[in-house]
This record gives structure tokens, sequence and C-alpha cells, in this order.
């Protein structure tokens, strides 16, 4: 009995020692597994709290909008893929819809659907790789922004700490605003804005329910449920987007059936593209934000900026549109392209109404040759460099100056048609662009003076200019049509040059006020030297060399100008330049090879290919021309002066005229009376041979009588 229960208290104590044991390694199994747990959690805390999510700290690139003169979007440049919106500009519709569809609980949860993360870790070890996750609209920002594409388990961890991050620093709303500019709607279109304008060509805070049910529909394959490329499949998607927002309540059954029975009306591809349009006009506004407000390229074109300029869209559609048409330009050489530029700007406030830089396809950060081109101006710069300074030591338009051959230290200038008329009065010599009065006139008052005319006006010059060739334009490098512009805009501003600008003001995306115009002028002559120059330049259009500038109706003034070709022995030039205005606008037009050699020259003159161009923008812009005639009221004196000087001229002419066809006529009579003369000798001369002969004949025909006699014996 004893034995029995000895052996039977020998078991109970190895069962004890065994469940003691078994207990034991309960306990340590257990503290080992708390123990990892904790260290897991302290590890994937610490990895967490180390992530970094600053990224999302940065702006959402948004594109820069450009303002015309009255406040219209002309323009919007970018050079990012993605156009960012505020969740305040999205419509609530559209965030619901994108709710519905992709993630219900996303205000729920703490950025990670742990069911669907357990779902897709079975779904994949059945398939036996990862082709399956379970992704929140958190994970799919922290997809979309940190990581890449490929299908691993490391990638997916990653993606669940970093999305632990994002919860932890930014709210859902934050959240949810970077997700909709991020993520991919498919046809290049990166967040909801670009995607509003590319499928239905509409601001994002415009979109209909259907329209924002569509959208967000796309999420899911882009390129696949693209309306562009399916649109059936794209209607049946959206419809199940609407269905979800039913279910969940966003929206009712009348509202469900009202969208759901809406054709999806994509936008019109022939509607206006903001984007790229004004390019050259463009390129001028960005050159100025950075240099003049000292902006970064990265802050114009992604900092959602608004930039009002002064462009007036009626002349800058008329510009583009001749610009586009051949038929006003000679004919290219096949294997080079003539170039032209043409820039107008408002001479009261100095502001560029319209500009192109250049014929061809434009390509971006190509040559402007609006403001970039150097090349000399031929004789659009003799009223600045010439007559502007003459008229300032005192001289008039009425005088006479010199046009006979001259060689002032062997400088020897011709006029273009190589002819001579002794004296002509300043006027005649600006109207038809002569070129040996202006270069004795600079020689008259001084190298120097005309030196820092034409600096005043805006005009750098190089020490190589300062000589008499600087009379008629032809300068060492040379300037720009927009500086051109901008010097001749003195003249209708009675000597008043403004500075030439584009920008107005520009303000940042909240509105707030980052730079504006501030006016800058200099009086670069008086007053009555002005309007004496436009009188003259005036007459240059009216009856001189610029005489296809003129427009109905409208007062011009301008000048041409030349340039010869650097080689000799072919007959052409290099450049064509026309610079004019009227009371409202100042334009400079040029014309020229971009590489001039003996097979690529302009072979007319500027009379027939620059004003042209000025003439047929202006007439396209009448509208913009409320002034039609120059106000001149300090020319009253010079005026007359000039009637009086032009009428004992037209008498002298007329005298003159008389007095040769005086000549001409007793040169004729006592032509016609030596011819006379002549003739009646020719006649007895005549006469005498006549004689002759017959008096031959009858000797001829008497001996052939007696011939006849002879034989008849």
């Amino acid at each position: 009995m004893k034995r029995t229960e000895h052996q039977q208290q020998q078991k109970r104590k190895k069962a004890e020692k065994k469940g003691t044991i078994m207990k034991r390694v309960i306990r340590i199994l257990f503290a080992g597994i708390l123990l990892a747990t904790i260290c897991s959690v302290i590890i994937i805390n610490l990895l967490i709290a180390t992530s970094d999510v600053s990224k999302l700290e940065e702006p959402e690139p948004r594109p820069t909008f450009i303002y015309d003169q009255n406040g219209e979007v002309v323009s919007k440049i970018s050079h990012s893929n993605i156009e960012g919106a505020s969740l305040d500009d999205i419509p609530k519709e559209l965030i619901e819809a994108v709710i519905s569809v992709e993630d219900q609980r996303f205000y729920k949860h703490h950025g990670i659907n742990y069911v669907g993360v357990a779902r897709a870790f079975i779904n994949n070890l059945f398939e036996g790789e990862v082709v399956a996750g379970g992704s929140t609209i958190t994970q799919q920002l922290t997809k979309n922004v940190f990581l890449s594409q490929e299908r691993t388990y490391s990638r997916k961890f990653k993606e669940l700490i970093l999305s632990k991050k994002i919860e932890r620093r930014y709210s859902k709303d934050d959240i949810l605003e970077r997700y909709l500019n991020h993520i991919y709607f498919g046809e290049g279109a990166w967040g909801v804005q670009r995607a509003a304008h590319i499928y239905f060509g509409k601001d994002v805070s415009e979109l209909t329910l259907s329209e924002s049910a569509t959208l967000a529909g796309l999420i899911k394959a882009p390129t696949h449920l693209s309306p562009y490329k399916n649109l059936e499949k794209s209607v049946e998607r959206r419809n199940v987007v609407l269905s979800l927002m039913k279910s969940e309540k966003y929206i009712s059954q009348a509202e469900f059936d009202k969208a759901i029975g809406q054709e999806i009306v994509l936008a019109d591809a022939t509607m206006t593209n903001y984007k790229g349009k004004y390019p050259y006009y463009i390129d001028q506004v960005v050159d100025e934000a950075i240099h003049t407000y000292k902006l970064t390229k990265n802050e114009v074109l992604a900092g959602g900026l608004h930039i009002y300029t002064e462009i007036n869209p009626v002349i800058q559609d008329a510009l583009e549109e001749v610009y586009a048409d051949d038929q006003y330009f000679p004919e290219s050489q096949a294997d080079q392209l003539l170039q032209s530029a043409s820039v107008f700007l408002n001479p009261k406030t100095g502001g560029i109404s319209a500009l192109v830089g250049g014929r061809g396809e434009y390509t971006y950060g190509r040559f402007n040759h609006a403001t970039e081109l150097i090349r000399q101006p031929g004789s659009t710069l003799k009223p600045l460099a010439v007559y502007t300074a003459a008229l300032e030591k005192g001289y008039q338009m009425v005088d006479l100056l010199v046009d006979e051959p001259i060689n002032i230290d062997g400088y020897s200038p011709r006029n273009f048609d190589r002819q001579y008329r002794g004296q002509v009065t300043m006027y005649d010599a600006v109207a038809h662009s002569y070129n040996i009065p202006p270069v004795w006139l600079l020689q008259q008052i001084g190298i120097e003076n005309g030196v820092r005319t034409v600096e005043r006006f805006g005009i750098p010059l190089a020490e190589e200019d300062h000589n008499l060739g600087l009379a008629l334009g032809g300068l060492h490098k040379g300037t720009s049509p927009l500086r051109m512009a901008q010097a001749f805009s003195a003249f209708p501003n009675d000597g008043v040059m403004m500075q030439a600008h584009a920008i107005v003001e520009i303000k940042d995306s909240e509105g707030k006020v980052l730079g504006k115009w501030q006016e800058q002028s200099v009086e670069v002559t008086g007053a009555e030297v002005a309007q004496q120059m436009t009188y003259m330049l005036q007459g240059a259009v009216e009856e001189g060399t610029a005489k296809k500038a003129q427009i109905s109706g409208v007062d011009v003034a301008g000048k041409t100008g030349t340039t010869q070709l650097p080689f000799e022995g072919v007959d052409g030039s290099k450049d064509h330049w026309f610079v004019g205005y009227t009371p409202d606008i100042v334009g400079a037009v040029w014309l020229g090879y971009d590489q001039t050699d003996t097979t690529h020259y302009l072979t007319s003159t500027s009379s027939f290919t620059a004003p042209p161009i000025f003439a047929e923008v202006l007439s396209k812009s009448k509208s913009e021309l409320p002034t039609k005639q120059f106000d001149l009221p300090l020319l009253a004196k010079a005026k007359k002066e000039l009637e009086k000087q032009q009428d004992n001229q037209q008498r002298k002419q007329e005298k003159e005229k008389k007095k040769k066809e005086k000549k001409e006529e007793k040169e004729r009579k006592k032509r016609e009376k030596k011819e006379e003369k002549e003739r009646k000798k020719r006649e007895k001369k005549e006469e005498r041979e006549n004689k002759k002969r017959e008096k031959e004949k009858e000797k001829e025909e008497d001996e052939d009588e007696d011939e006849d006699e002879d034989e008849d014996d």
C-alpha cells in the first residue's frame, strides 16, 4: 500500500516538476514575446520618428498666371507637370468621390488599413510573389512621393513606416490635399488641377458632380479608363463612383440620377490654350521678373504668381498674325529663314504693348531678336545722333544743309541715289534720308555732342563709335529693336523717355504684392525739339522713304534704316529697320539674316520691307489708336518758316524750271533751225544727186540708141 502511494507520490512530483518547467518555459516565451514586441514597437516607433517626410513641406508647384493690361489672363507658365490646388479650391463632390472609391475609412483610420494589409499578405503568400497590396490614401501618397513602384516586402514595409509618420505629422486635410495634387489621372495630368484642364478645359473649382466622379474613377487605371481612349469604360467607372457616393450617403438619389444621366463632355481640342501663348512676350516677362524684381526662375515658373503686364492683346494678336503670314516678308533662302522682330510700346508709360522676337517655330529659350539682337541701326539713328543734337544747338528744320560731295579726313559718304542737290533743308534731309547732310552737320556741331545725345536716349556706344560714321548709324556693335523703340518714344511724349517694361505688378499666390513698377523717366530733349523731330519724321512717311508706313486716317512719323553688307561686290543690304510712331504707340521693326553672307542678304532697301509690317500691324489695331493726329502746338512759328521756305524753294524751283524750260525751248528752236538747215542741205544734195543720176541715165539711153542705129547699118 505504502509502495503504491510512494509511486503515486513520485508521479505527482514528476508531474508537478514537469508543469513547473512548462510554466517556466511559457513565462520565458511570454517574456520573450513581450520583450520582442516591446522592442519591435520601440524600433518601429524609432523608425517612424526618424523617418524624413519633409518633402511634403515643399509647396506644390503652381503655374504662374500672366495678365494683360485689362486684367485678363493671357498666358500660363510652368516648368512642372504638377499644378497645385488648395483643398479650399477643390469641390466637395470631388473630395467625396475620391474618398468613396479609394479609401472610405480615410477619416477614421490612422494611415494604414490593417485588414487590407493582412488580406493582401495572405493573397501574396498564395501567389508566391507580391502581387497586391491594400493601400489607403496615405499609403498611396507615400508611394507616389517617396517610393518606387516596385512590389517588394521591403518597399511595403517602408510604405507603412512613412505612412504612420505622415499621419502623425499632418492633419487629414493636409494629407488629402497633397494626395490630390500628386495623384496621376492619365493623359499627362498629375494632380486634379491639371486633370480638370486636360479633360474638361476648366479650373478644378468649376467641376460638376459628374465630372468629379469621372476624375475620381480614373485613379485606379488612368490609361485604361481615359475617356479620350475608352469613353464607354470611363462612363461605367464614373457610375460605379457615383453609386459608392450614394452608398456612403454623400449624394442623394436625385443627385445620383441626375449625374448618371449626364454625358461626359470633354474639352474642345480647339479651345484657347493659355499655356505657351505669346512666347516671346512671356520670355521678356520672365526675364524682367528675374532681373528687375530679383525673383528666382523657380519662383517665377512654379510659384503660383500673378503677374500683371502691359500687353495689349489686340496689338499682340495683330503682330502674331502678321508674323505667321509669309507674304509680309521677303522670300528666304532655302537653307536659312529670313529673320525679323518687332516691338511696340506705349510712349506715355513705356509699357510694352506687343512683342515678337523671331520668325519660324518657337522653342523654349530661343534667341529673342526683339530684345537681345545687337545690330547696326543704320539711318534710324540719324534723328538721335544728328538732328536732335543739332536742334538743341539752335539749328532749325528750315536751315539749309550741305548736299554735295565732301571728304572729311578721308571719309566720303554718298547719297543712296548718287545725286547731289547743293543745299537742302533739314526737313528734306530727314524726309528723304540723304546721307551727306547729316554727316556734314555732325561735323559742324561736334561728334561728341552726337555721342552724348545718343547715350541720353538709352543706346550705349563704344569708343569706336566716336566718329562721323555715327551720323549714318554705322556703330561698332549696334542696338536692339526694343532700345530703338524706347528711344523714339521720347518724340511723341514731348521729349520725355519712359523706360520700357512689360511688368506692372507681381503678386504671390496669396495676393501679397511682391513687386510693383515704379515709373522711370528721363527728359532726353525739350518739347519743341521733340515736336520738330515729329514733324520732320512725319514728312518721311508722307513724302519720303517711309511712305509704305502710312495708315489711313492716322498720323504716322518714322524713319527707315538700311545697313551695308560687310563685303564688296554684291548689290544688297544686311539689315532693314523702321522705327515709327503714332500719337499713341511707337514700334520698331527689324529684318535680316542671323548669318549674313554672299548668299544670304536682303536685295531691296528698307523702304519696301519694314514700313509695311509696321503699317499692317497697326491697321489691324486701329481700335487701340484713339488719337488720330499729332498735337504740335510749339511749331506754329517753325512750320510757318518752313512753309515760307518751301514756298520760296517752290518759287525758286518754278523759276529755275521756267528758266530751264526757256533755255530748253531756245535750244530746241536752235536745234530745230539747225535740223531744218541740215534738212534743206540734205534735200539740195539729194536734188543734185537726182539730177546727176538723171543725166547719167539720159546719157546711157542716148548711147543705147546709137548702138542700135549702128547695128541697123
